[in-house]
């Protein structure tokens, strides 16, 4: 696959950038996809610890990135029986 590209950019030096921007749009995709998997609590990779992660969410949560009508910081805390 290098060497085609090699051999491309070699043939078509104008299409050198274009190789450039596809690779790094693809770099920017694979770490935003390991900072989420990292960084983020609400993604669950194991089933035996924790099943169901959505069943956790309470109330004062948010889970939208954006919300017109809903300020979650006032909402109250709803307990939960378990």
């Amino acid at each position: 696959m290098f060497c085609q590209i090699l051999g491309q950019a070699t043939k078509h030096p104008s299409s050198i950038l274009l190789f450039v921007f596809i690779g790094e749009g693809d770099m920017g995709a694979e770490l935003y996809v390991l900072c989420l998997v990292f960084f983020d609590p609400d993604v669950s990779w194991g089933r035996k610890h924790n099943p169901e992660p959505w069943n956790e969410q309470g109330s004062r949560d948010q889970y939208k990135f954006y919300s017109v009508n809903v300020d979650y910081s006032k909402r109250k805390k709803v307990q939960t029986s378990k």
